[in-house]
């Protein structure tokens, strides 16, 4: 990971994502509800590895509703933690530490969401996941598609939130499953489509909704806007 776009006095990335994408944390909480739900998951402890400003924990602990689950929120950048810990409650504590490098700590689940793009040698952080839950969640973006290269999208994410990393629905499989983990579940997410960014954003949704009902890996492959959601163990 490019520590310096996150950790850094007047971090970039903090300039360019002022509010850590909060916005997006309800729809991502719901996500993240959903597949807890659909594998019938009981949690008593809940992880977040690279949290950022923590509302996505906030938004799950009202999902789920159960006051005797511990939540536990992590990112290596101070400018994050500023933005987290004002969300801390008697379930719900942030930390400005590094997780995987933590002893003597172990939880039910643990989220990954959409970091693994930001990381330099993703296949090894994703094994050193595994070393902290029984169940790992990981929401990855599916940068790569044809729409995505002819606009040259790889290179405008790289510069505006840090992706370094670009997947495929195939590839981001083979990332969790390379790591040796197994993999019990997975989905693609609308993303584009929950929360379009443009009018032209908004224009595209209408191919992708009609495309998606009739071969959904293939409106990944062509027009993209979604993420993919992976429950492992």
């Amino acid at each position: 990971m490019p520590e310096g776009l996150y950790t850094s006095e007047n971090s970039e990335y903090l300039k360019n994502n002022s509010t850590w994408h909060v916005g997006d944390s309800p729809w991502k909480a719901g996500q993240i509800f959903k597949m807890i739900k659909h594998n019938e998951l009981e949690l008593k402890s809940i992880v977040e590895v690279g949290c950022g400003a923590g509302e996505v924990l906030v938004q799950l602990q009202l999902l789920l509703k159960d006051q005797n689950i511990k939540y536990e929120g992590y990112d290596i950048s101070p400018d994050a933690f500023e933005l987290s810990k004002g969300r801390s409650n008697k379930q719900l504590k942030f930390f400005n530490e590094d997780l995987l490098v933590k002893n003597n700590v172990f939880f039910d689940l643990c989220l990954i969401i959409d970091v693994i793009e930001h990381v330099d040698n993703y296949v090894d952080f994703i094994k050193q996941c595994g070393n902290k839950a029984t169940y790992k969640m990981y929401h990855i973006p599916l940068d790569l598609h044809v729409n995505s290269l002819l606009r040259n999208y790889p290179i405008k994410a790289k510069n505006q939130v840090g992706h370094i990393h670009f997947f495929t629905k195939d590839t981001a499989l083979a990332a969790v499953s390379d790591s040796g983990q197994e993999i019990i579940d997975y989905f693609y997410t609308p993303a584009s489509i929950a929360r379009p960014r443009t009018v032209k954003g908004k224009f595209l949704n209408l191919f992708r909704r009609a495309l998606y009902k009739i071969n959904p890996d293939f409106c990944n492959t062509l027009l993209g806007g979604y993420s993919l959601m992976v429950l492992s163990k």
